[in-house]
């Protein structure tokens, strides 16, 4: 329904209220008639000029001004006794107004429903710039964003590569170590930093000898390579490798080209780590009272059994993944439509949740999701576009296949995030919804679908497969500046760094 708007004379009060819009005279509501003209500037841009017929804009005010009638106050005559030309030049300036609003309304939604395109955000309509005419017809435009039309690729029968592993003793073994890691205690350490050691170290990067960000007291281990949110740092371990508490390392990186800082993209910037402290760490031992701690284990191998599945669950995220990538790029060859940059930035953000809520469910640690968000980070552009072009293809395919989210699909979602993250179900879910992430989660839902309906269709040939190394230590640091970092995942990543130097 229309908004309601107030008029008050003295003491009298009447309420102007505007109708959706007027029903025909079998009930229903009676269409508008529309001329409207579609520009395409873009595969995913339309800009739409629309004109209502006069008309239309007199059978709107009628019905506006016959409601309106039998409770019109206006002084010298009784509530709903006025003539109608006294109301109609008395609440005239509130009629207009809301009878433009309807307008406006049930036009977006004829031409919504008549299906010239499938919108995927709201349109960019300057309301206050639209005026209802004394005379003649009510033009407006708007500018929004649609999902583009293309010709449906081949997605059944497609060919595709496999990873098979299965896990030995020795997999199960290293992965338990990584796994200790989480639990284990730092202890101060007087010599010199060794490859795995722990440091604490003050971070200074500069450009042209001006600082552009640092940070403080970060718990690092030698790993590798060093992953901030915007670069890489390949041989890390290797540069602080025999360091001791009061050193300095510098060295330089690289921006990458989807840092915050745009100026920066691409440049070199000096790092500097002032060691403040080096640590050893020491895992826990396998007790009766820590497995049980650990997640009731009745005993070390039911621990190594859970350690098992939980490969295997990251062994299906690689076999997806691999899938995924391969699907993608077949069915996005011939995708070479434009995307506009305002939606690659505004979906840019959600990607990243995306893949981060997949990786969860996956049962991958917060330290091996902050390497991979950081990576993910730092070719957002790239991946986002890529991305978009998938969802809309995979969306197709879904609404031909009609697939959907079924009872039960977001609580198992829900349920493997929580295993992840040690948090009750109940409390993920508020934390999606709080966040408004619930249509993301829905969304990725309907994606794995749709996958595994074309692998289903697909000709399989499997491939060794090879777990991805932990070698990367990943710090919520844009090195270039610019805040480029999201609030909720650099606060959550100092908490849990925080709680890993505690224990």
């Amino acid at each position: 329904m229309a908004e309601t708007d107030e008029t008050r004379d003295d003491e009298e009060t009447t309420d102007v209220a505007v109708q959706d819009g007027p029903a025909a005279e079998d009930g229903e509501d009676q269409p508008l008639d529309l001329k409207v003209d579609i520009e395409k500037p873009s595969a995913c841009e339309r800009h739409v000029s629309v004109t209502v017929s006069r008309a239309d804009i007199d059978r709107y005010l009628d019905d506006a001004y016959s409601t309106l009638m039998p409770t019109a106050a206006v002084p010298g005559f009784r509530a709903g006794r006025a003539p109608r030309k006294l109301v109609e030049q008395r609440f005239k300036s509130e009629v207009v107004d809301q009878v433009k609003g309807s307008l406006l309304m049930d036009s977006l939604t004829q031409i919504s429903e008549e299906g010239s395109f499938a919108a995927i955000s709201e349109p960019d309509l300057n309301l206050d710039a639209v005026e209802l005419p004394e005379d003649g017809p009510l033009t407006f435009e708007f500018d929004i964003e649609v999902r583009p039309d293309f010709d449906m690729p081949k997605w059944k029968g497609l060919k595709i590569k496999r990873p098979k592993h299965d896990f030995t003793d020795e997999d199960i073994d290293k992965n338990l170590q990584q796994m200790l890691a989480r639990y284990g205690q730092l202890a101060p350490h007087d010599g010199a930093a060794d490859d795995g050691d722990y440091i604490t170290a003050n971070i200074t990067s500069k450009a042209d000898g001006k600082v552009v960000a640092e940070d403080e007291e970060l718990v690092l281990r030698l790993r590798d390579t060093l992953s901030f949110s915007d670069a890489k740092l390949e041989g890390f371990a290797k540069l602080m490798k025999g360091a001791k508490a009061g050193d300095k390392k510098s060295t330089k990186v690289t921006v990458g080209a989807g840092a915050a800082n745009e100026e920066l993209r691409g440049k070199d910037v000096e790092v500097e780590f002032e060691v403040l402290e080096v640590k050893k760490l020491k895992l826990p031992e396998l007790t009766e009272d820590f497995l049980q701690e650990l997640g009731r284990f009745e005993s070390e191998e039911a621990l190594r059994d859970a350690v098992k599945q939980n490969l295997e669950r990251q062994l299906e995220y690689a076999q997806q993944q691999k899938a995924r990538g391969q699907i993608t790029e077949l069915l996005t060859e011939s995708a070479n439509w434009e995307l506009p940059p305002g939606l690659l930035k505004r979906q840019s953000a959600r990607e990243l949740e995306r893949a981060i809520m997949e990786l969860r469910r996956s049962g991958f640690s917060e330290s091996e999701i902050r390497a991979r968000e950081n990576s993910l980070r730092q070719n957002s552009a790239e991946s986002t576009a890529t991305a978009l072009k998938e969802h809309f293809i995979l969306e197709r395919i879904a609404e031909e296949e009609s697939i959907d989210v079924e009872d039960g699909d977001f609580e198992k979602e829900i349920f493997l995030m929580s295993m992840q993250s040690g948090e009750s179900p109940r409390r993920v879910r508020a934390q999606l919804e709080k966040r408004g992430l619930m249509d993301v989660l829905r969304n990725q839902i309907v994606e794995r679908k749709v996958m595994e309906a074309v692998q289903a269709e697909a000709k399989f040939t499997d491939e060794p497969y090879e777990p991805t190394k932990d070698d990367t230590e990943a710090v919520p640091l844009a090195i270039a500046g610019g805040g480029g970092d999201i609030p909720e995942a650099v606060e959550k990543a100092e908490e849990e760094a925080k709680a890993d130097a505690d224990q």
